[in-house]
């Protein structure tokens, strides 16, 4: 095989090879006089070599490597990620979220101010302004919808104690339709404790329950403010065999809004509000609900492992003459399992606060697959 010398090397090769060195030198004059580059002048000099000026990625020709490069020009890639995936990898190199090592860490010659600011030039890239911002896509909470569209596989588990004790998987199927717009498929399977002769011996019944399909659509969003505003159907067809418990016997639509806004020091809050109705009245009551929840994400060291810890209040009221607002507490926590963090856990309870005599606690935990992000096997290293 020839040897080829430094100076034949591709200009982007020659950036990954020696990116400390080759920034240094360059931002030497800069520094020397004293003025601070534009996050345009930052793009230009350190990533433009690989990503091109234009942001759309060098070809393979150019590159020298066959490595695809990331089209920042695409909303769809460019819009789904925050701050917090994106400085690790720029900072540390593409390991850090399990990338290919032919990113190289910057960090040692761009300071996190000069990478956010690379970071705010890359963003441009994007000029469609209806793609909502990663930093909006807050952590799932159990029991309060989000307002962020998706590409996801939830699996859910929730066990019931409540009399009579039952057990619902769930799998969620998202998917998000452009820039605003999310269709979500859900197929709830359920094993139920039943009494057999003389309320003695216990059996356990497995079926499938009512699935439910949701359309949701952003009506608002800004990441200066960290705002969004969603709202959304979803409609509940009668699946499940309602003699045997495990449907209501009717299709119910519940329409809500969702909303989300980041707060100070890594806050968050959501809220979901909205209503139930039946279609056949004697098959159960109209509802009102309101679902809200406060929480924090922190990161294990530079962006490392997310902790997100929660707790929610959830409100629901069946509108007929005499009835009683229920109210329940949910503490719960997610944490981030991969190392591109597009496998989650989360788990928690929710607990009655009032009419504890008729309602017992339900324990819940899912695993959340960021698939847009890669295959769940890949992203662990």
């Amino acid at each position: 095989m020839a040897s080829v010398s430094p100076s034949e090397l591709p200009d982007c090769l020659k950036a990954v090879l020696s990116a400390g060195s080759l920034l240094a030198l360059m931002l030497a004059p800069v520094v020397a006089a004293g003025e601070p580059m534009s996050g345009a002048d930052i793009y230009k000099k350190s990533c433009a070599a690989c990503h091109g000026p234009d942001g759309q990625g060098r070809s393979p020709e150019e590159l020298g490597f066959n490595l695809p490069m990331p089209d920042f020009t695409d909303c769809s890639f460019a819009s789904r990620e925050g701050n917090s995936d994106w400085i690790p990898v720029t900072a540390q190199g593409g390991p850090a979220r399990a990338f290919s090592d032919m990113m190289p860490a910057m960090g040692d010659a761009l300071s996190e101010e000069e990478i956010k600011g690379a970071l705010d030039h890359i963003r441009t890239f994007c000029d469609n302004p209806n793609w909502p911002r990663g930093e909006l896509n807050f952590p799932l909470p159990l029991y309060t919808g989000k307002a962020f569209p998706e590409d996801e596989y939830v699996f859910s588990v929730t066990f019931e104690e409540d009399g009579l004790d039952s057990l619902t998987l769930t799998t969620y199927y998202e998917k998000r339709l452009g820039a605003r717009y999310q269709v979500e498929v859900a197929v709830p399977v359920l094993l139920k404790e039943t009494r057999g002769h003389g309320n003695e011996s216990v059996d356990w019944d497995f079926g499938l329950g009512d699935v439910a399909v949701a359309v949701k659509r952003v009506l608002y969003h800004r990441y200066e403010t960290g705002s969004i505003l969603s709202a959304a159907t979803e409609v509940i067809f009668p699946t499940g065999d309602e003699d045997d418990g495990f449907g209501g016997g009717t299709v119910v639509v519940e329409p809500f809004i969702a909303y989300g806004q980041a707060l100070p020091a890594g806050f968050f809050m959501q809220f979901q509000g909205g209503g139930a109705v039946p279609l056949k009245g004697e098959k159960g009551n109209e509802e009102v609900f309101g679902r809200a929840v406060l929480g924090r994400t922190s990161f294990e060291g530079y962006y490392g492992r997310a902790y997100s810890p929660m707790v929610g209040l959830l409100a629901s009221r069946d509108l007929t003459d005499g009835s009683e607002t229920l109210w329940d507490l949910s503490p719960q926590l997610q944490v981030t399992l991969s190392k591109r963090q597009h496998i989650r856990l989360g788990f928690g309870a929710r607990l009655p606060l009032n009419k504890t005599d008729a309602r017992g606690v339900q324990y819940t935990a899912y695993l959340l697959w960021d698939w847009f992000d890669g295959g769940f096997f890949e992203g662990w290293r």
